[in-house]
């Protein structure tokens, strides 16, 4: 089954990001062969950004895509989103990529569920 999550907030501030990710790692834990791709719009393109640092005890973005993406789930950003934030020419996260509304659109015509945070 293909599950895509398309996120919208930055990832701190809100807990929305946070919450799309435990999902997704739920789903990867306790049905194995589901797909996970997630596509970070808007501000959740930042959730990319290496070498996030975060209070101890206090949840970390980063560490959460790092095991998505072990685990062989996909991730991909609006480059449009990147581009009118300053961070497209900016390293990301290994195992994400700049990704087009094309590849967006094929994504949800190939997904079963599509949850949007």
């Amino acid at each position: 089954m293909n599950i895509l999550f398309i996120l919208n907030d930055a990832p701190y501030g809100s807990e929305k990001t946070y919450n799309a990710l435990r999902l997704a790692m739920a789903l990867q834990k306790d049905h194995p062969g589901a797909n996970i791709r997630i596509f970070l719009m808007a501000d959740a393109v930042t959730a990319a950004i290496p070498a996030q640092g975060t209070p101890q005890g206090y949840y970390n973005i980063e560490r959460m895509m790092k095991s998505l993406i072990t685990k062989g789930g996909q991730v991909k950003l609006c480059g449009l989103c990147c581009e009118a934030r300053g961070i497209k020419a900016l390293p990301l996260l290994e195992g994400t990529e700049i990704g087009t509304m094309s590849q967006l659109a094929q994504w949800t015509v190939e997904s079963e569920k599509v949850l949007v945070f």
